[in-house]
């Protein structure tokens, strides 16, 4: 975990909510400045800062509306650091818990140079990546429908096969399949939904494509020469990691990748794990996946699976694999160099 460590005249933390935000301030010797509640406007912010610009460090806990704040302050040449949300515990501990408090905690941090730091993402790069993550909710909640659909034929013990429900004619054969109108009623709307998302999730691929170009992610082709990794699933991966330079081993990368098993220890005594939603949730899906398409295309891959398998589970195996692909983008990346199965493969 990093820590912010500069000093500055004066420390600016916020507590920052959906339509208002508190603001606390304190100078170099820790005396409140300005503690006050105000709405997310950008000029009453601006405002309250103008006397102490040049001088001033904003910071703020990662959630969900950070983004105005990092792009005013860039806009105004302010100095801005976002906090790791899961490792801001000291403003979450205590007695008494509010609005007020939290900010006033948010500034100490950052003035004692305990503030754990989270990523800036570049704003230029945001709405990309947060299509991208929409595209992966709504392909896992058209699999939900589909599952339903195939358990309802399990329910009732009917054989019908209609094959891929993304196309049109395979939906059109259960439409009439079910005599009970309750239960067609809800397979019709299923596959209504699987319908309609399947049209949207072919409008959002070409923007992403679109995007993708714009951007020119100039890693994609090494990401790409990954066996089974493609245009969407490389341009995820790229978008996760932003900076690489960010993770100064690969350990760091695959700790923030959630490709390590965490462990609490205490004077010599392991007390099981913590900490396993701290990280990239998104980059763990994707070198799992990169890990079962893998397996799908390539022979020596499941050999090598086979071979994890005399030792462990199955699903032990391909975390061991999931792991693996991820140190191995992790090094294509840093040395410019791509996928070599042969070597992948002897290591």
């Amino acid at each position: 975990m990093r820590f912010y460590n500069h000093q500055h005249p004066f420390y600016c933390g916020i507590d920052l909510h959906a339509r208002i935000l508190y603001i606390c301030i304190l100078d170099q010797n820790g005396n409140t400045v300005i503690h006050e509640k105000i709405s997310n406007d950008a000029s009453a912010f601006l405002k309250i800062l103008k006397p102490y610009l040049g001088n001033v460090i904003v910071g703020v806990e990662c959630m969900h509306c950070w983004y105005w704040v990092s792009d005013l302050c860039e806009q105004h040449n302010i100095d801005f650091i976002v906090g790791h949300a899961l490792y801001m515990k000291a403003i979450h501990g205590g007695k008494a818990k509010s609005d007020r408090i939290d900010s006033y905690k948010i500034a100490k941090l950052m003035r004692g140079g305990n503030f754990p730091l989270g990523y800036r993402y570049p704003k230029e790069l945001r709405a990309t990546r947060d299509l991208l993550r929409r595209r992966m909710h709504l392909m896992r909640y058209t699999a939900q429908l589909k599952a339903h659909v195939t358990n309802s034929k399990s329910q009732y013990n009917l054989d019908i096969t209609n094959g891929d429900l993304r196309i049109a004619k395979n939906r059109d054969v259960l439409r009439n399949a079910f005599s009970i109108p309750a239960l067609q009623h809800s397979i019709d709307m299923d596959l209504n939904l699987i319908g309609f998302n399947t049209a949207e999730l072919a409008r959002i691929e070409r923007l992403i494509y679109k995007d993708v170009r714009k951007h020119q992610l100039k890693d994609l082709h090494l990401i790409k020469s990954v066996i089974g990794v493609g245009d969407l699933l490389g341009s995820l991966i790229l978008l996760e990691i932003g900076d690489l330079a960010r993770f100064p081993t690969v350990k760091h990368f695959a700790s923030y990748a959630r490709l390590v098993k965490c462990h609490a220890e205490s004077a010599g005594k392991i007390y099981g794990t913590q900490g396993n939603k701290i990280g990239n949730a998104h980059l763990k899906w994707a070198f799992s996946e990169v890990a079962i398409i893998y397996l799908g295309n390539s022979e020596r891959a499941a050999a090598y699976l086979t071979k994890l398998q005399r030792r462990m589970t199955k699903a032990k195996a391909l975390t061991v694999l999931a792991h693996k692909l991820g140190r191995a983008v992790y090094y294509l990346l840093k040395n410019q160099q791509p996928f070599d199965e042969h070597r992948f493969l002897s290591v």
